[in-house]
């Protein structure tokens, strides 16, 4: 069966969860067997892992006719894309977009990031996924998130071909129930031409059914899962110090209820002053948190470390005593998987969707501060509890595969290709 895919981010360049779970679910599709995945992201970097899905880069997709020789190509293009592909998409340059902005290749450039002029890049990808979809075969076509939406519209329209969209957030997630009408009406319109959707949560599915008014019969919760640790991260050293550490990481935004763990530390540091509390993410609420952190005088017992990546997440964790996501609204939550995984004990919101399967952790409401503290210093106070939680976390991540999620997206595929024909 062949995939075609579109995509925003693929570690390890990544900015959110989103690259997580799109790498986790074609990894663990491809292990499956029998599947060929063409996995389309805006900016491919090179250094993607290979073997499993073929990237293609929508900047290396011509969209206009240059008179360019293979050579040229290589030099430009060559450490992420066959030369080949690019003559091939080529030859399906399906209208003239030379009034665009255009690089010498005929291409359309992406930032590979979230920009200001994001709505401009949506356009340019679903432009791009034209010459795709005309190019390369396909028997089902996979939206990841709004932003490739519109591509993959475009590209059912190009093939005939069904359209299942993958929803890892809702613009009510984002935006605390205030959506943006212009997200709003992308995101239903995606909805409305899919052949099916796949959520990441029962939380998220019963958001699409009654915000955006789906058939539920239209509509599967596939959750999450997480990538097995490999030795290196596996045996990376803890930074020991004599402060027992907890552990926020993740954006910053009013999404992630950072507001709450600030408001919680402050309650532990009255009980127990011999714990730090590390911060670690970007966003657009760090100088608030800075503040409050400031203002409740806890700010010599807080770290801001900015965004982390790769190995600097699983040594955060490593260096954690516990995990706490206090999400308002999270449609999923890797992190506290990934946590769990490093042996870090974890407090999730029961408004996230990794509530649905996980047992072996400590559920708060998001805004119940009391409760959230009291579980922080129940967790560094009491060795017994720490490592129960520790040692049953561990058993339980290790049964929540991608491969297991990844049969129900293909066996999702077989339904809307069957009942296609």
């Amino acid at each position: 069966m062949k995939a075609l895919m579109f995509g925003w981010e693929f570690p390890p360049h990544i900015l959110g969860g989103l690259g997580t779970a799109s790498y986790g679910l074609t990894k663990g599709m491809h292990a499956n067997g029998d599947m060929e995945i063409s996995f389309v992201i805006p900016k491919p970097w090179g250094d993607e892992e290979k073997g499993f899905a073929n990237i293609i880069g929508a900047c290396n997709t011509p969209v206009a006719w240059r008179d360019v020789n293979w050579d040229y190509v290589q030099n430009r293009i060559g450490n992420v894309m066959n030369p080949q592909l690019y003559y091939d998409l080529r030859d399906h340059i399906y209208a003239d977009f030379n009034y665009m902005r255009l690089n010498d290749l005929g291409c359309i450039e992406f930032s590979g990031r979230y920009p200001d002029n994001i709505l401009e890049e949506i356009n340019n990808y679903s432009i791009v996924a034209g010459v795709i979809a005309r190019t390369i075969p396909c028997d089902v076509i996979h939206s990841h998130d709004w932003l490739t939406y519109p591509a993959g519209i475009h590209a059912k329209n190009v093939t005939g071909k069904p359209l299942v969209i993958h929803v890892h957030a809702s613009e009510f997630d984002r935006s605390r129930g205030k959506p943006n009408p212009t997200v709003f009406g992308i995101e239903k319109d995606g909805m409305n031409n899919a052949d099916h959707i796949i959520t990441v949560s029962n939380l998220t599915r019963k958001t699409v059914i009654e915000k955006y008014g789906i058939d539920p019969s239209k509509v599967t919760t596939v959750h999450n899962a997480v990538i097995p640790l490999s030795d290196e991260l596996l045996n990376l050293k803890r930074r020991e110090g004599k402060d027992k550490v907890i552990t926020f990481l993740g954006r910053i935004t009013m999404q992630k209820g950072p507001e709450y763990f600030v408001e919680a530390a402050a309650k532990v540091l009255q009980k127990n002053k011999h714990v730090r509390f590390v911060m670690a993410g970007g966003g657009d609420m760090e100088a608030a948190m800075i503040r409050l952190a400031a203002k409740r005088n806890i700010a010599d017992r807080f770290h801001f470390t900015g965004f982390l990546r790769g190995k600097e997440v699983y040594q955060m964790f490593r260096d954690s005593d516990v995990y706490v996501m206090p999400s308002v609204s999270e449609p999923f939550g890797i992190s506290p998987l990934e946590a769990m995984e490093m042996g870090v004990p974890s407090i999730i919101s029961k408004q996230s969707g990794c509530a649905e399967i996980l047992d072996n952790v400590i559920k708060t409401d998001y805004w119940d501060i009391d409760a959230m503290a009291d579980a922080m210093h129940a967790l560094v106070s009491y060795p017994a509890l720490h490592n129960e939680l520790r040692d049953k976390g561990i058993e339980e991540i290790h049964q929540i595969t991608w491969e297991k999620a990844g049969k129900k997206v293909i066996d999702i595929y077989k339904q809307v290709i069957a009942n296609r024909r």
